[in-house]
């Protein structure tokens, strides 16, 4: 099964790229100094299709099976897989949120519809590369007035790395 990489972005400083995988459900982080030689500096699974206990089980170069591990949050299981995130001007906090296209939602996240969407903190280590959740941020749309929400896209007052619009 391929990637589907829903959104990527580069750092302020232009040091690190990030994307989010949202099928298989990890975020990447890479050392983009070199740009021709660019290096994985961290890898975070925060749900997907090839997360533990799914139907989906990826295959390793050398022909091992392979699900990843996905931690809960605030006693929470991740839903669905890291979507739209956002980085801090600093470049050390990320924020994903977990919904692409309510169809699709449904087709490849049946529990997305159910129990709404969520938006993670992703603590970045803006030095040396690397990333964390934070255990103490998890925003939980399920309880949302008139059903559970799907959250998709969410913006920094004042701008973030990706704008071009700060005060």
């Amino acid at each position: 099964m391929p990637g589907l990489i829903t959104d990527f972005l580069i750092s302020l400083d232009d040091r690190f790229l990030y994307f989010s995988n949202w099928l298989h459900g990890d975020i990447r982080q890479y050392n983009i100094e070199d740009p021709k030689n660019p290096v994985l500096t961290g890898q975070i699974w925060v749900g997907g299709l090839f997360r533990k206990g799914s139907p989906v089980v990826a295959v390793t170069d050398d022909g091992q099976p392979y699900q990843s591990d996905v931690p809960e949050v605030q006693g929470h299981r991740l839903r669905g897989g890291p979507q739209m995130i956002q980085l801090s001007l600093d470049g050390k906090r990320l924020y994903v949120t977990n919904s692409l296209f309510s169809a699709w939602d449904c087709q490849f996240y049946p529990e997305l519809k159910e129990k709404g969407s969520h938006m993670l903190q992703i603590d970045v280590n803006s030095e040396k590369g690397g990333m964390a959740i934070n255990p103490n941020f998890f925003v939980d749309f399920e309880a949302e007035p008139d059903g559970p929400a799907l959250a998709h896209e969410m913006r920094y007052p004042g701008g973030d790395c990706t704008s071009d619009i700060w005060i």
